[in-house]
């Protein structure tokens, strides 16, 4: 048959080991290898048990593959991308898409900022320890796939209750040619225009991909148009099978207008209308990495990030202190407008992360071990100048007297080390402990603004502390595909710059103000039935602890200052549950056909413990009460997400429904908007997204289509894995289930993690005939193999380091 094949390969906790029909032979475990078909239509997934130097087992996870998200990828629609992951709230403050605030469980969507947000393993938000505000996000077309792990990260990623948010890109890995270039061309509604181009090779030796990524739009409300620009570089060294070095360049340019100046008695009436046309807001980002890995032995590994992110955001407009309610108008004696405010932010940061992780054996007990080292300094410089910009209107950050009325620098040190083991207890039962280090030192000087001409100079604050956390998860497979987890972790979430700049002339800082303490857990049940069904249903409880607040008190000469102190604490707890199921695969099975209907379901109830509040009343008396069962602001109690695909090979249609239920801006839980907008009920809201898909990327081919003839005419044929004496799917059988299959409808590999080979391999035919050795052709060089059973239960060795210079010998011609 002249038909193509490529085949799909799933892999989930590839753990070292050798192949023997002799059951005494002492078991190896591999490591993680994830592969995944470009075209199996899969867009979520549940992260492996170990990837790379990371452990995931125990933990609530997701992995989403970008190019099989049914969603507008072009214009970073994360409510379409993050639909089947429950629970995760998304602000969208604009329609442009290019910043993007999440959060899950109770916790505040502002920038991302309870999350630790990261770009191929390393820090990009402004700064996790004093300001963990991500500006920028990368663009979602050159991400490859998005890991989301919830707070029982906080061992191994450290600071925020949210837990990580991992953005990969695309590398040039996948890439076969020595020259791959894509092109795409969008345009929208509203003067929407998106290009984006990309650069790819591989030549064996180095791998490299780039990108440069252009978008621009008018907006849907006035004064509300944008620009993006965004450029990346990768490249990949490979030393040997065993060393390759990565460096690679990120920087973006983003300038948007900031509509405003509506009451919501003016926002119903013109949705579109704005009366601020002078607010701008412009945001430079340049990350830069290198990365080092390196494979010890086939038992351990190691690798090293160090990485810097130089950031600039610049805001100006007209933003007086009475809000929305003075109108941006035109002075009667100047015949200008008023002068606007202006405010600068510069981060200036840089890390290393060194991480390394082993399999071992003790007390009889397979083992895996991962470990890390964390280096960070953090610098923000932070201006601003109320009244001192210019009178125009298009972006401009002059200064009228060149005098910033505030100057503030900000410096974060940190050092963590962090451990963390998988006991496999036995074949079904694993338990994985973990203990972070965590040792922080924080300063904040420098000018807080002028009273005449005499500079009011910042409270002289520094914190130094030092602490531990602690967290243990477990898993309990049940048959070869599901499994029960379960995780308790500690979590903090550092004292904030904005907590140690308060004006002194108004606040006094609370010399022992501590760190927000807390801890996040997790019951579940998850996993997957052959390819039809995808599911996982748990319940949470988060805990948070040390919440910072302002106490107004009383001096003794009658006046009053705000007193920054730990007010309280708040807990959330709640459901979070998605299926996922597709009846044409349960039917028919790879036809070429999808039907997918799918629902994320999240019941969130966040409400405050034992939280203090001092007001003063209207005849200057202090009044003291506790929000003690208010709900959390901005928590919406439901959020649901659900949608049906129709789609044949690679086209598709995709029907979506959102319903985010009502939350508070504020912890009194005011329901009456106030005049600013600043407080009042934020009310339920549902939204419905319809969307044509059609593969957009050049397919290739890991083997040429002649080599496959024979499984075309036995498409029966599966490939299982195979470990000898341990298998933590099944303690019955020394086989897992099969879940590497053969595939009809052409399907590309474009992913192996650590930089493994894409290969493919039939093994042994249907008449029982030997697969091939492989090992001799590596001579006496030391390879981790890899054990694969045939549905004859033939075996067939292959080479780690580089399988994909062996096709010729995988696959039998006769």
């Amino acid at each position: 048959m002249s038909r193509k094949i490529l085949v799909c390969l799933i892999f989930s906790l590839f753990h070292f080991g050798s192949f023997s029909q002799d059951t005494t032979a002492t078991p190896k475990f591999l490591p993680d290898i994830t592969v995944v078909g470009r075209y199996s239509r899969s867009d979520i997934q549940q992260m492996p048990e170990v990837v790379g130097t990371s452990i995931y087992a125990g933990k609530k996870s997701s992995l989403i593959v970008l190019d099989n998200v049914k969603g507008n990828v072009v214009n970073n629609v994360m409510r379409q991308v993050v639909a089947k992951v429950p629970g995760i709230q998304i602000w969208e403050s604009d329609g442009s898409g290019i910043q993007i605030g999440i959060a899950a469980r109770g916790l505040s969507p502002n920038r991302s900022w309870e999350f630790n947000v990261r770009q191929n393993g390393y820090d990009i938000s402004a700064d996790p320890f004093g300001y963990p505000e991500a500006y920028f996000n990368p663009q979602l077309q050159a991400v490859q796939r998005l890991e989301i792990i919830r707070g029982h990260g906080a061992l191994q990623y450290g600071p925020q209750f949210g837990g990580m948010v991992n953005y990969i890109l695309r590398n040039g890995s996948e890439i076969k040619s020595p020259v791959e270039v894509e092109a795409q061309q969008s345009a929208g509604s509203n003067g929407m225009i998106n290009t984006y181009t990309g650069v790819g090779g591989n030549t064996g030796k180095i791998h490299y991909y780039g990108f440069f990524d252009h978008r621009s739009a008018e907006g849907y409300r006035q004064n509300s148009r944008f620009y993006t620009n965004a450029g990346f570089g990768t490249i990949t060294y490979k030393w040997s099978n065993k060393t390759s070095l990565t460096a690679e360049i990120m920087r973006s340019n983003i300038r948007s207008q900031q509509p405003g100046g509506l009451t919501d008695a003016q926002l119903q009436q013109d949705i579109r209308q704005s009366f601020r046309s002078r607010n701008w807001m412009d945001i430079t980002w340049t990350t830069l990495a290198l990365i080092a890995h390196h494979q010890i032995n086939p038992h351990a590994k190691w690798n090293l990030k160090l990485f810097s992110v130089l950031g600039d955001r610049n805001s100006v407009g007209f933003m007086p202190s009475a809000g929305i309610a003075i109108p941006d108008t035109v002075h009667r004696t100047t015949l200008q407008f008023n002068p606007r405010n202006l405010n600068t932010d510069y981060y200036r940061n840089m890390g290393a992360e060194w991480r390394f992780i082993t399999d071992h054996q003790w007390l009889g007990i397979s083992n895996t071990l991962s470990a890390g080292l964390r280096l960070y300094r953090g610098n923000t410089c932070r201006y601003a100048a109320d009244g001192k910009g210019s009178t125009g209107a298009n972006y401009d950050m002059s200064l009228s007297d060149g005098i910033w009325t505030r100057d503030i620098d900000f410096v974060a040190n940190n050092l963590a080390a962090f451990v963390e083991n998988v006991f496999r207890i036995n074949s079904k039962l694993l338990i994985i402990p973990g203990i972070r280090y965590e040792y922080i030192t924080g300063s904040a000087s420098g000018r807080n603004g002028f009273n005449g001409t005499t500079e009011i100079r910042l409270q002289d604050q520094s914190r130094k502390r030092g602490f531990l956390i602690a967290g243990i998860g477990t898993e309990y497979h049940v048959g070869n595909q599901t499994e029960f987890y379960a995780n308790i972790s500690q979590a903090y979430r550092p004292v904030q710059f904005a907590d140690l700049s308060a004006p002194p002339t108004t606040d006094i800082i609370d010399q022992n103000l501590r760190d927000a303490k807390g801890f996040n857990a997790d019951l579940g049940y998850r996993g997957k039935l052959a390819e039809y069904l995808f599911f996982d249903v748990s319940a949470y409880w988060l805990q948070y602890n040390n919440r910072v607040g302002t106490l107004l008190q009383q001096r003794l000469d009658g006046s009053f200052y705000n007193f920054r102190t730990n007010v309280g604490n708040s807990h959330a707890k709640g459901l979070e549950g998605i299926v996922d199921f597709n009846p044409t695969k349960l039917l028919f099975g790879n036809s070429g056909w999808e039907t997918s209907l799918f629902v994320s379901h999240a019941y969130n109830d966040a409400r405050y413990g034992n939280f203090k509040v001092v007001t003063r009343s209207s005849d200057n008396k202090l009044i003291e009460k506790n929000l003690q069962n208010k709900k959390v602001e901005n928590a919406p109690e439901q959020i649901l997400r659900t949608g049906l695909t129709l789609g044949y090979k690679k086209i598709s249609v995709t029907a979506q429904y959102s319903h985010v239920g009502k939350a508070y801006s504020d912890a009194n839980n005011t329901a009456l908007p106030s005049a600013n907008g600043n407080n009042g009920l934020i009310p339920a809201y549902d939204l419905f997204d319809l969307l044509h898909q059609k593969s957009r990327r050049l397919s290739w081919s890991g083997c040429h289509a002649s080599r496959w003839k024979n499984l075309v005419r036995q498409p029966q044929c599966q490939v299982q894995l195979i470990r000898s004496g341990f298998d933590p799917f099944d303690g019955s059988a020394q086989c897992s289930q099969s879940f590497v299959e053969v595939l009809i409808p052409p399907i590309d590999l474009f992913n192996v993690v650590d930089d493994a080979l894409a290969f493919c391999t039939e093994g042994c035919n249907e008449q029982g005939h030997p697969g091939a050795n492989i090992r001799a052709a590596h001579g006496d060089a030391p390879q981790s193999l890899f054990a694969f059973l045939p549905n004859d239960r033939c075996p067939v060795w292959i080479a780690e380091d580089d399988a994909g210079t062996h096709v010729d010998q995988f696959v039998n011609k006769e």
